[in-house]
């Protein structure tokens, strides 16, 4: 069969040229022919330029290997076949073959050998796909080559795992679910990983945004895969609340689901055709001894059908009352009522603000310091307040505050600075400095 050609699969009129997305691959066109020459043909004549490959490339101290060296080496495979997977790899670039006769492994050869072997290397884990990009990110990330398509491939996996997992939740399948968990945890470590990897990668500040951007989706697609494991154990939950025990016996419903799940088609069919699966058990007699009693009680015993019969609502009662209801914590209050209550004794000297709202971190000083506003609500006409209780005695306090349009830095107790102002007994206090307005057509001079 005549090989096919790239412009026999483009729609017409279109070029390959025309296709961005050839480019890449048309560049490599050497390396995509190499892989081309390992994986063309049947599965045994691939394991065989496999094997060859992979056997003369791991031997490092010697690298280069004469013919005869060759067919000791590979004595158990046939010695036409060997040649011809030779001329093979010879012809196509994966082997290059000196003036003295000795094989070696091309650079390209050894670039796809390489490649196999840390694909082989992860498939006999659970975690293949992503132990294998995580780890092909790190290796890109220790050479500061990461692209976006690598971060694209690791997003990838980590939504399609996502997905997975979710769906597994959602079919209510206790093994479903066992079996996510189980890929879960096999994943974590990876996961882990890549959460190294992007540390590493965002704490450059010159990161390009495409990558940035990449990086920051893949970190929330792992946060979503960190909380799966308690949805996993809710879900769990559930099914454990649902489970029915056979009798006596000790053998729950998901015991007899899993001994199912491990009989193959034939034993199935088997146990079917012996009527060992019914929709119902053919039982001749469902209720035993104290049932029948308990049916005939009902029926012989008048009190017993009108208690069964009485659908009545019990009367009704009076909702429980509760005799001291919450009260709000106000003892930074009435602690700090005590101290302002001592500046409004005869020949107290009145203090600045910020000796006395100072104290306990910012929290509690900008909790004072809001307070003091509420003296300007008291001591109203007739000794009125609004507000009875520590907040109303507060409030009667015979004090003024002035605020100044000025700071003071306090530098202390949590405040930089604060502003400038007085507490002190009615009347004590100066008379606060008019502010002059200006007016719409006046402009403020220029700070120097």
């Amino acid at each position: 069969m005549s090989e096919v050609r790239l412009e026999e699969l483009l729609a017409p009129g279109v070029a390959a040229d025309d296709v961005p997305e050839l480019a890449p691959l048309l560049a490599a066109r050497a390396l995509l022919s190499a892989f081309s020459t390992l994986f063309h043909g049947s599965e045994a004549e691939v394991l065989m330029r496999l094997l060859v490959l992979r056997e003369i490339g791991r031997e490092s101290e010697s690298p280069r290997w004469s013919p005869e060296q060759l067919r000791q080496r590979f004595a158990f495979l046939d010695t036409v076949k060997l040649e011809t997977v030779l001329r093979r790899l010879r012809g196509n670039g994966l082997l290059d073959i000196g003036e003295d006769s000795h094989y070696a492994l091309s650079d390209l050869g050894r670039n796809a050998v390489a490649a196999v072997g840390m694909l082989v290397s992860f498939s006999a884990e659970d975690d293949l796909e992503l132990g294998f990009l995580t780890a092909q990110l790190a290796g890109l990330q220790a050479v500061g080559s990461v692209t976006p398509e690598a971060l694209g491939h690791l997003l990838g996996k980590l939504n399609d795992l996502a997905w997975h997992f979710e769906e597994a939740i959602a079919s209510g399948s206790e093994f479903r679910i066992a079996d996510a968990r189980r890929k879960l945890s096999a994943n974590t470590r990876w996961i882990e990983r890549g959460t190294e990897v992007l540390h590493q990668l965002l704490a450059d500040p010159e990161v390009p945004f495409d990558l940035a951007r990449v990086a920051q989706r893949i970190g929330l697609a792992q946060s979503r895969l960190a909380r799966v494991d308690a949805a996993f154990q809710r879900a769990l939950n559930k099914i454990e609340a649902q489970r029915v025990t056979l009798g006596g016996s000790g053998i729950s419903s998901s015991d007899v689901a899993g001994w199912l799940r491990r009989l193959d088609a034939r034993a199935l069919a088997a146990l079917a055709a012996d009527g060992g699966l019914l929709p119902a058990p053919e039982l001749t007699l469902l209720a035993g001894g104290h049932e029948l009693l308990d049916r005939a009680e009902l029926a012989l015993s008048d009190e017993a059908r009108q208690i069964e019969a009485d659908i009545a609502l019990p009367p009704a009662e009076e909702a429980p009352s509760r005799n001291q209801p919450e009260q709000e914590d106000l003892r930074l209050l009435q602690h700090f009522s005590q101290r302002l209550a001592r500046l409004a004794k005869d020949g107290s000297e009145p203090a600045s603000l910020a000796r006395m709202v100072a104290g306990g971190g910012f929290p509690a000083a900008s909790y004072r310091l809001s307070l003091l506003a509420l003296l300007a609500d008291g001591g109203g006409e007739g000794g009125a307040t609004p507000a009875d209780g520590p907040i109303g005695e507060f409030m009667r306090l015979p004090l003024d505050v002035l605020f100044e349009a000025t700071t003071v830095k306090v530098g202390e107790d949590e405040i930089a600075a604060m502003s400038t102002g007085l507490v002190g007994a009615r009347g004590s206090l100066p008379a606060a400095e008019a502010v002059p307005v200006l007016d719409a057509t006046e402009t403020l001079p220029d700070e120097a």
